[in-house]
């Protein structure tokens, strides 16, 4: 009951009203009393005074006859009391009630001191006589200043004491039914009073279970009204704080999240607070398992560990880059202590710098490989121009000769320079591509062809295996014939004597495994993973295969950068940028071009082409 507001205020006024309206009774009822035997005292006492009075004298106590015990009957039956006269000795000389001569001396009574010694007395006590208990007045009666008895008279206290039990009985009930109003408009004030506070409580638990539209309406312009107005303000300017922290949270959480760069927080304690999917996918782990784990747990490496610890004790940045795992990532690890924003905590960027180096890698071995292939023929004509300044201009066959060959280097470095300014076109997208429905013939027959001769003086068997009812092709003819023909000449060129060069063309329209019918079984020739085509749609899938020396393992995720060559020592001529315009020649088709092989068995470009050009494999 006392855990409400409303009977903590309403049962403290109840109680102090109860102790009042009581603490009132006992002393009206004390009051009434006294006033009532103050009033039956100064009663008692004219009636005495007039007693007295009208005594004149009294007779000797040895010459006392019947006359006082009859006077004092005959003053007792006019006013209503009791009446007795006393000699100056406290001897009893009349009674109007009992027998005088059984009666004790009366000069010690109470009543009679204090009329001896005040001029007047009184007590109230228990009468034996009686039985009951008695007001006595008593008065001295004087004859030339000398007290010759005592008149006294009394009155039971019987009345008196019915008529103030009865006025008692009246203000119990009246302090009763007053402590009752009272206590109900307590009961109705606390209540009144608590129920705003009430309402208050419950928006603010609406608010504290996530309802921030909870107001209140103001009923009072009391302390409780501006509470309520005031609440409403707080309550406003809290949700729009709460809308703007979220909507600054979710554009964090975007901004993580997309974030190609890891980002990791801690605590001082080591302990993980904050992980994007970057970070989870940098350190092979994921953000549930990672969020509360220590961080040496969650990186498990010994020198993005120490980096940490050392920006932990030395209070400023650190970084350094880090090659980890199989994959040999090469991560940039920067960690920042955030004491400014978040006291106590680092923040540990993870970049990961793996592309990067790769195109250096790249760039580095373009630049090589550049260079390479132009020594070549500026050292040939180097030697030529020599030869010729030395003398041989004098020797015209031979003059001759060093002039062809010349020429012929010239053609090469033209050749070198029209592939790049040709692969530099394609890549930013100055070529045009005259893209049409095309039949598959007349891409692949024609360069097929073309190359046959070669292979047969290679000693080499090229076959073509076209399926029936193929689909016409969107392609630009005359870019996939240099396409396939750079392909199968590839094929040729790594191919010894008595080896064999396939070209097979199939239509794939749905699923992960391609199949080749023979007869009434299918045998699985190729299975596609989501590195080879992007978009499963219907395509044409051209293989061009061999069983020339292959290419290794290390060297085949390159084969298709500028200038590369797995083997240059086998590798003939050729500037090494042939598959490399290939493949952008097939990207602009919206196909995907990739190679599977084995060293000293052999290798397969697949090439996957659209039969739709709003599709792409």
């Amino acid at each position: 009951m006392f855990r409400t507001i409303r009977w903590r205020i309403a049962i403290p006024y109840i109680l102090l009203i109860l102790v009042s309206m009581l603490g009132l009774s006992i002393y009206l009822s004390s009051f009434v009393r006294d006033v009532y035997l103050e009033d039956l005292r100064a009663q008692l006492a004219a009636e005495a005074r007039l007693i007295s009075e009208s005594l004149v004298e009294l007779p000797e106590p040895d010459e006392a006859t019947d006359t006082l015990n009859q006077q004092a009957r005959a003053y007792a039956d006019l006013l209503d009391m009791r009446v007795t006269i006393i000699a100056a000795d406290g001897l009893v000389l009349g009674e109007s009630h009992e027998d005088r001569a059984g009666m004790d001396n009366h000069l010690l009574r109470p009543e009679v001191q204090q009329a001896l010694a005040e001029g007047q007395g009184s007590s109230i006590r228990y009468s034996r006589t009686v039985g009951y208990e008695m007001m006595y007045v008593a008065l001295p009666m004087e004859t030339d200043g000398e007290v010759i008895g005592f008149v006294r008279v009394a009155l039971s206290l019987q009345q008196v004491e019915e008529n103030v039990a009865h006025l008692r009985r009246t203000i119990l009930l009246t302090a009763l039914l007053a402590a009752v109003v009272a206590g109900s408009l307590a009961v109705y004030l606390a209540e009144r009073t608590a129920r705003p506070v009430r309402r208050l409580t419950e928006a603010v638990q609406e608010m504290a279970q996530g309802d921030l539209s909870a107001r209140l309406l103001p009923t009072t312009q009391d302390e409780v009204g501006v509470l309520t107005r005031t609440f409403n303000t707080m309550a406003e300017r809290l949700r729009e704080t709460i809308l703007t922290l979220t909507e600054e949270r979710g554009r964090l959480a975007a901004v993580l999240e997309n974030m190609a760069d890891g980002a990791l927080i801690t605590d001082d304690t080591g302990h993980v607070r904050l992980i994007n999917p970057a970070a989870a996918r940098i350190f092979a782990t994921d953000i549930e398992s990672a969020l509360g784990r220590s961080f040496a747990e969650v990186a498990r490496d010994h020198r993005i560990i120490a980096l940490w610890q050392d920006c932990r004790e030395r209070c400023d940045e650190r970084s350094g880059v880090i090659t980890m795992g199989r994959d040999g990532l090469f991560i940039q690890v920067v960690v920042t202590p955030l004491w400014d924003a978040a006291p106590g905590t680092y923040l540990v960027v993870l970049q990961d710098l793996t592309e990067v180096r790769r195109l250096e890698t790249v760039r580095r071995d373009f630049v090589s490989n550049i260079s390479h292939e132009l020594r070549t023929p500026l050292a040939s004509l180097k030697a030529l121009t020599e030869t010729l300044r030395d003398g041989a201009l004098e020797d015209p066959p031979a003059a001759h000769r060093f002039l062809n060959r010349m020429e012929t280097e010239v053609d090469a470095l033209t050749q070198m320079v029209r592939e790049l300014l040709e692969l530099s076109r394609i890549e930013s997208g100055q070529v045009p591509f005259d893209i049409r429905p095309a039949d598959v013939e007349d891409v692949i027959l024609l360069s097929v062809d073309r190359l046959r001769p070669q292979a047969e003086r290679a000693g080499l068997e090229l076959n073509v295996e076209l399926e029936a009812g193929l689909p016409p092709v969107q392609a630009d003819v005359e870019r996939m014939q240099q396409v396939f023909t750079n392909l199968v000449h590839n094929a040729i060129k790594f191919t010894p004597p008595g080896g064999r060069v396939s070209v097979h063309v199939m239509y794939v329209e749905d699923g992960d495994t391609v199949t080749r019918r023979h007869g009434d079984k299918e045998t699985p020739i190729l299975s596609l993973s989501p590195g080879h085509l992007v978009t499963w749609s219907p395509c044409l899938l051209i293989s061009v295969s061999d069983t020339g020396v292959g290419i290794p393992a290390q060297d085949l995720p390159r084969i298709f950068e500028r200038f590369y060559k797995a083997d240059r020592a086998r590798s003939g001529g050729g500037t090494g940028l042939g598959l490399s315009i290939a493949k952008h020649i097939i990207q602009s088709h919206g196909g995907r071009i990739w190679a599977e092989s084995t060293e000293g068995r052999g290798s397969t470009f697949y090439v996957a082409l659209p039969i739709s050009p709003s599709n792409s494999c």
